[in-house]
Formats: C-alpha cells, structure tokens, sequence
C-alpha cells in the first residue's frame, strides 16, 4: 500500500519511534498524519502506550467502533514497515486462518494481540514462530489471563520472537512470567527501539489533559492545555482544531475563528475544520462566508451529509430556492430516515407549493 494520499491517525503513545519522526516520513511520502481521528482518516494506528492508559473493555471498544467504521487499523510495527523504518522479518506461508484454527485462538483476540504487536509478524504471511507464539498466548488465556495482559508483558523481554523459548504463566489475570530451571521470573527489558524522548512524552501527556478537560466540560480549561501543546507542536492541526472547539464552547467566537483557520492552514483537507467554520460564521451573521466554508467541505468531501443540509438551509434562507432545492435533494440521496430527513422532505414540499402558479379563486 502506497502511503501517498492516505491519511493516518494515532490513537495511545506510539513505544517503538518517536511520532514526530513518523509524522515527517509519512509527509516525506506525501500522506498525512493526525492525531485522532477524523471523517479521512483511513488508516488507524494503535499505540502500544494505549495499553497503559486504558483498560481492556475501553480498547475493546475502540477496536470494534473504528473496524465498524471501515478504517484499517495497524499496529507500530505495521506501521514503520509500511513507512519502510522497520525490516520485515522473514516470513512463511502460514495465513492468518491457518494459525488460529491450529492454535486455537479466537479470531477476535488474535486480531487485538496483533494490533499491539504481539506476534513476529503483524499481517500475514504468519512464521513457524508466530504459530508456536499463538499457542503460547491460548494456553495463557485458557488458564484465565487478559489479552491485555498479554500485550503489555510481551514487549518486556525485547525480541517478541525471543519468548518462543521460553515457558510462560501466569499469576492473576494481569501479571504474565517466564519459568524457567531457576524459578520464574517477570518479562523485564527495554522496549523495541524505545526512541520516544521526554518532549514527546510530554506532548502526549498535555493532549491527553487536554482531551479529558474537554470531556468534562472544562473548555476554558482545555483550551489552555491545547494552546501548551501548540506552542510545542506548531503543526497539530488537529490540537489547532480541538482549541477552536473549546474556545466556541466557552463563548469566544474570535478566538474560536482564529483557531478554526489555522487548522485550515495547517490541512487545507482538513473537512470538520471547514465545516465548523462555517457554523461559526453562520453564528456571527456572516451567511456568505458560512456558504463559502460549507461549498468547501462539500467539494472535500461529496458525502458529508450535515454539510449539505446546512448549505440547503443557508440557500434558502437567503432566498435561493433553486440552490435550495438542489442541496435538500442531495440530502436525501445520503440520508432517507432521520429527523433532518424529514424537515428536508417538508422544506421541498414548501418549495414545491410556492412553484406552483396562483389561480384566481
């Protein structure tokens, strides 16, 4: 897969190489990285630091909402090899059905167990060591561990492909160890080309305050946690956005609108950027500029079904039925069933009863 025109998000702390040396090869070869996730966003990657911040039923959730969504999701590793900073180990034929159905592993925790990297290889071609891998982790989660568990103890030893030889077990559901003719002992070692520095660490601890602010209401709060970040990563335009949302919520429509246009300038792509702008500007009175903003995301994105029935209702608040018309059916081509659908139908009604021509009672 080419990386140009693809867009990527990172979900957690990437463990294995710093994000921001990712996010300039992935420029390099004409693609995008976000932080997050957005309506682009085509492939996902999960950071193994998602295993220290969230429990096992969050993740899982995530891993099924964002496969429901139609988005690949990848691991680091997968990810550096397809970016081309990391070899690819060699591979055999094994394919990713032979494997489970040999060491019987449910298909849904094999999947969750490769996306952090449990596994040689990350995608098939699966190895020899991957199957004896596999087996290994069933015998784990048959005798009660967490996949999550799992995940997070395997990179401790190094080499993934290094615990093949050893006998694994586990005490609790959380705590996975290696047994061996001297007793048994933790899976300790440094991570796999543990790059990251303190800067980066920092930047994901302050979006991280940021986004739980956010969520707890505290935009005055938030805001100023963004604009931290920001001014150690200028090129977030993602940071950029999620301040001009915060700065909104809490009144401040200038700054709001600042913020709104430098994620734009950052990401002239970036869809959610235009169309809250738009509403921004719709907000302030300044129906041409929401029109402009609203056609953009649009041309960015012909699906953006809210985009297009705010440009039919900004036409025909400005006395456009024709413009009207045309974008309220294009509504209904994308969604035939909510309650917008339905104010779309009597908006076309309404036009269609004032086309008519007028006869003398």
């Amino acid at each position: 897969m080419a990386v140009a025109g693809q867009t990527f998000g990172i979900v957690g702390a990437l463990s294995a190489f710093p994000r921001r040396l990712a996010a300039r090869e992935v420029e390099r070869q004409f693609g995008h990285l976000r932080r997050g996730i957005t309506r682009q966003t085509t492939y996902l990657v999960f950071g193994r630091g998602l295993l220290a911040k969230s429990g096992e039923t969050e993740i899982e959730a995530r891993f099924d909402a964002e496969r429901a969504a139609g988005r690949w999701l990848i691991s680091e590793n997968g990810f550096l090899r397809l970016l081309g900073l990391m070899p690819v180990p060699t591979a055999s034929a094994l394919t990713r059905q032979s494997l489970i159905e040999q060491a019987k592993l449910s298909p849904r925790v094999f999947d969750l167990l490769s996306l952090f990297d449990a596994f040689e290889h990350e995608s098939e071609p699966y190895s020899f060591r991957d199957l004896i891998l596999a087996r290994k982790y069933a015998d784990l989660i048959a005798s009660g561990a967490n996949w999550s568990a799992i995940a997070r103890s395997v990179h401790r030893s190094g080499q993934v492909a290094s615990l093949t030889a050893l006998s694994l077990h586990h005490a609790g559901r959380d705590a996975i160890y290696a047994r061996s003719s001297e007793g048994r002992s933790e899976l300790d070692g440094q991570l796999l080309f543990d790059l990251q520095t303190v800067d980066d660490a920092e930047l994901e601890d302050l979006f991280a305050l940021a986004e739980e602010a956010e969520a707890d209401g505290d935009y005055q709060q938030a805001a100023a946690f963004y604009q931290r970040y920001l001014a150690i990563d200028r090129t977030d335009s993602v940071a950029a956005f999620n301040r001009a949302n915060c700065l909104r919520a809490a009144g401040q429509q200038l700054e709001a609108a600042h913020d709104y246009a430098r994620a734009i300038k950052l990401d002239s792509s970036f869809v959610e950027a235009w169309f809250n702008l738009a509403g921004l500007m719709g907000e302030r009175g300044r129906s041409d500029a929401a029109r402009r903003h609203l056609a953009k995301a649009i041309e960015l994105d012909a699906d953006y079904a809210d985009a297009v029935f705010n440009l039919a209702k900004l036409e025909f608040d400005a006395g456009d039925f024709d413009a009207a018309r045309r974008w309220w059916k294009r509504y209904l081509e994308l969604d035939t069933h909510s309650e917008w659908a339905r104010t779309a139908e009597r908006g076309l009604q309404y036009l269609d009863l004032q086309s008519r021509p007028r006869t003398a009672g």
